[in-house]
């Protein structure tokens, strides 16, 4: 490996993205496809919709990893972090001397330079908040950059290069590439941040608790005085590095001394009201579609930022009315028979447990059935077979499947869903243990009642469930 080629030229025409298919790295060719670049890609498994996005953008994709896909010479090679060092197209990479680099340093340079990098960090509710807060801003007109980790609802995708003064980034914890195994949000240097959470996640490349919080510790750290943190007072952590940053910072939450806090809630279906303090004097009442506590405390965050951005309280008011969500958090998939099919993408036992509690609080009165599949590298593995056990409180039926990805995992480390749902039906719950999706639909379509609410949790596309189910429905 040649190091001093990880950086990236002055004068860039043509890259080619390596993996190109993931989330970030489909949303980064096409940002590189519209500031005007050559753009080329590879992966294996090549599908929709991403092979279609990116097919429909004029991006040439390459089937499977091969040295001859990078033949042509690009100017700049983009590696994603699931790229391991023995992949043919890196090794042709280091042999022909090509430039190459990391997602994070690719968007610090080409799209975040000379602007406003508003950076959304934590465990959870990164994609809601950056989601909303990006929103906000193009709803005020601002035409902002935006990266995120989920599709907007509003705008039917996760990216914009934007002309505005501001950047909106999902900061993620997650290793940067093998090269960088930094999280990728030491990459970003934010005028404004917010800290939601910190939590045990991403057991493949965190140790233990202690790790992660090293890796939130080094992002307040590296912030400049000048930048504004907004950090959540009800995360015993994050107020330790509230209270430890030395750049202006800005609670938000409940706490009486926090200077955001929320007031008063009141639930009208499709509406969440809800009234915000500053400084202990009324900021506004607003109303949102989004549904759920943990909500309301994202909205508070972006709130708190877009105020100090100058941005009028009619204006965010606007912003947070109109925003439509974001695709698989709690989105609505269909209704048929009188039964609503909810897909989120809740995996960690904080998640899963908040999800189900807003889901409860906006359907009162109809019965719900969680639906749960475990497949992230945490979820597989049994660091949180206990936590996961009062997860599931708020549900009145609870469907576990297999981990379909189980054999990725050492045998002493594999999450037991037969166990979870021992260790719940102990609990007082009626749940039931699937080895394949087939076997929940089979089973949903004979127990479901008019009036229920299916809520399906998975980071993944679980088989394509949600649809299979209405259709059999």
């Amino acid at each position: 490996m040649n190091p001093d080629r990880n950086i990236i030229p002055t004068h860039v025409k043509s890259v080619h993205i390596i993996a190109v298919c993931g989330t970030g790295m489909g949303a980064l060719a096409g940002m590189f496809k519209d500031a005007g670049f050559e753009v080329t890609g590879s992966d294996e498994h090549v599908y929709p919709p991403m092979s279609t996005l990116l097919h429909g953008l004029g991006i040439q994709v390459f089937e499977g990893f091969r040295a001859e896909n990078l033949s042509y010479h690009p100017d700049l090679v983009v590696v994603g972090n699931a790229v391991s060092r023995n992949n043919p197209e890196v090794v042709a990479m280091f042999d022909r001397g090509l430039h190459y680099c990391s997602l994070p340093q690719a968007l610090h340079r080409f799209f975040m330079s000379g602007k406003g990098a508003l950076v959304v960090t934590g465990t959870h509710g990164k994609t809601t908040t950056s989601a909303l807060l990006a929103w906000m801003l193009v709803a005020a007109g601002l035409d902002p950059g935006f990266m995120i980790g989920g599709i907007l609802k509003n705008l039917d995708r996760n990216y914009h290069v934007g002309q505005g003064p501001y950047f909106v980034v999902e900061g993620d914890e997650y290793d940067t590439a093998f090269f960088d195994k930094g999280p990728k949000f030491l990459h970003y240097t934010p005028s404004r941040a917010i800290l939601t959470s910190v939590e045990f996640d991403h057991a493949d490349i965190y140790r233990d608790f202690d790790h992660v919080k090293s890796a939130f510790e080094r992002f307040v750290a590296s912030l400049p005085e000048e930048t504004l943190l907004v950090g959540y007072d009800q995360d015993p952590v994050v107020v330790q590095l509230l209270a430890a940053a030395s750049c202006w910072t800005a609670a938000y939450g409940v706490q009486a001394s926090s200077p955001w806090r929320l007031g008063g809630v009141r639930i009208e279906p499709p509406w969440t009201h809800f009234e915000v303090l500053k400084r202990t004097e009324r900021f506004g009442r607003f109303k949102t579609r989004l549904i759920g506590r943990h909500n309301l405390m994202n909205s508070l965050a972006a709130i708190a930022v877009a105020d100090d951005l100058r941005m009028p309280p009619e204006v965010i008011s606007y912003g947070l009315e109109t925003f439509e969500g974001v695709k698989r958090r709690q989105e609505v998939r269909g209704e048929k028979r009188g039964v609503v099919v909810i897909d989120d993408f809740a995996h960690h036992p904080t998640a899963v447990r908040e999800t189900l509690a807003a889901a409860r609080s906006f359907y009162t009165g109809k019965r719900l059935i969680a639906v749960f599949e475990p497949r992230t590298n945490s979820s597989m593995r049994d660091v949180f077979q206990k936590r996961y056990v009062a997860s599931f409180d708020d549900a009145d039926l609870i469907c576990i499947r297999k981990p379909p990805l189980l054999h990725k995992i050492p045998v002493d480390q594999r999450f037991s869903s037969e166990q979870l749902v021992h260790d719940l039906t102990d609990r007082g719950k009626q749940a039931h243990y699937f080895s394949d999706t087939h076997a929940i639909i089979d089973y949903l379509v004979g127990a479901v009642e008019a009036d229920d609410v299916v809520l399906i949790m998975s980071n993944g596309g679980f088989d394509d469930i949600h649809e299979k189910l209405l259709d059999a429905l």
